[in-house]
């Protein structure tokens, strides 16, 4: 091809977005703009009452520094327990979402009714928050640590059983077809077929969730589902400011250690 049927080709070539697509994308951003200012007018919000909240953040973290750092010894206890609660609901969420997840997968589950019924409650536990759990549950067996337990339980039930059976409907059918060809049992076929290849993903999800549950875990105890969340609630209505901010930072080398290690943990199985 010569110069100029080069220069012609170039000149012809298609623009990157079609005009269509970029009416497509303004309709969008406009329709998003529209929602976010009608969000805002409703809800009273605005950018200059954000800005004006920072004198204010401000004179607060004034209060909080510098942190009492040497109440480590005492909020141990408090500290253990939130790790215990995340331990005990994780490893019982972990049991659990096994038949649930694979009564949640079409490729598993032939009886569409089960599936659909399962796929139904696992949606509703996903729907409740885990800080609504901890307040029913707290106002059911007063303030402790069982309330949180029982929560987390429940709040990593959906969001495992949900991973998992996506999981297991992604794997290979070939090796189930072969055991059931060769007339192995339901049981058989899953522990030989599915189990080892859903394993990695389950010991990552189930890793993922135990962090969750941690910081979680936390955040319950302001509603007094036990844990360090309690303490700190109390330091903060005492208003003893440097208290709560060393329990904070406390708790964010907890989480950011649990994270490291946990990660390493998926990264050598995974």
């Amino acid at each position: 091809m010569t110069k100029d049927g080069t220069k012609k080709a170039l000149g012809k070539s298609p623009a990157v977005i079609p005009a269509k697509a970029k009416m497509r994308i303004t309709a969008i951003f406009l329709v998003v703009l529209g929602f976010y200012v009608l969000s805002s007018y409703k809800t009273e919000a605005s950018l200059m009452e954000f800005i004006d909240g920072f004198e204010n953040m401000g004179t607060l973290f004034q209060k909080f520094f510098p942190p009492n750092l040497g109440l480590f010894k005492a909020i141990w206890p408090a500290l253990a327990e939130t790790i215990q609660m995340a331990v005990i609901a994780t490893t019982i969420a972990a049991i659990l979402c096994v038949p649930l997840s694979l009564l949640a997968a079409n490729n598993v589950t032939t009886n569409k009714y089960l599936y659909n019924f399962v796929r139904f409650v696992l949606n509703i536990l996903r729907t409740i928050p885990d800080l609504v759990l901890a307040v029913i549950f707290v106002a059911l067996f007063g303030i402790g640590a069982l309330p949180g337990i029982i929560a987390l339980i429940i709040f990593s039930l959906g969001i495992l059983a949900k991973l998992i059976s996506e999981t297991v409907e992604s794997i290979d059918m070939n090796p189930l077809e072969a055991m059931h060809a060769s007339g192995a049992s339901t049981i058989q076929t899953i522990y030989f077929s599915v189990v080892p290849q859903v394993l990695p993903q389950f010991t990552s999800f189930v890793l993922y969730v135990f962090e969750i549950n941690i910081r979680a875990s936390v955040v319950l105890g302001l509603v007094g589902a036990g844990g360090i969340g309690q303490i700190l609630d109390q330091q903060i209505k005492f208003y003893k400011y440097p208290n709560a901010m060393g329990i904070i930072i406390i708790i964010f080398a907890l989480v950011v250690i649990i994270e490291y290690i946990s990660t390493k943990i998926r990264e050598a199985i995974v």
